[in-house]
């Protein structure tokens, strides 16, 4: 039923995204479906800059492409149905970009749990209700 799933995975905490990677796995296992797992990297802040080593930027991606490796080899599919990718910016957005050029059946993703009881962020964080609200496939939240 699915082909192709993306699974955006926050590193920052890997527990969290647990659900929505055992949840895709499942998906994808019903049609032999491939899975890329995506995270996003935020831009370093100007007024920062200065004060971070000039290859920052770069530390921040390999740290992020080894951890997700290690997210791809725990789920035990051939190298031909998983794979991984590091993005750099506003979150939401370029999990839609990766998810426009990938063309994905669908999108699984968790959902942070509310800090604070905004009525607009309350059911859904406020990243997954962009991709929600703006993805062309459909999107799976899963609540933890």
């Amino acid at each position: 039923m699915y082909k192709k799933i993306l699974v955006p995975i926050d590193l920052a905490d890997p527990d969290l995204a647990k659900p929505a990677v055992a949840t895709a796995l499942m998906m994808a296992a019903a049609s032999e479906g491939m899975i890329r797992f995506v995270n996003v990297l935020p831009l370093t802040p100007v007024m920062l800059a200065e004060y971070v080593p000039p290859d920052f930027e770069v530390q921040q991606r390999k740290a992020a492409e080894d951890a997700l490796a290690i997210v791809v080899k725990e789920t035990g599919l051939p190298s031909g149905r998983v794979s991984s990718t590091v993005r750099q910016g506003g979150i939401y957005q370029e999990i839609l970009d990766e998810a426009n050029s990938m063309q994905p059946d669908l999108i699984v993703m968790s959902s942070h749990r509310p800090q604070r009881h905004a009525v607009r962020t309350y059911f859904l964080g406020s990243n997954a209700g962009h991709v929600v609200r703006y993805a062309k496939c459909s999107v799976l939240v899963v609540r933890n």
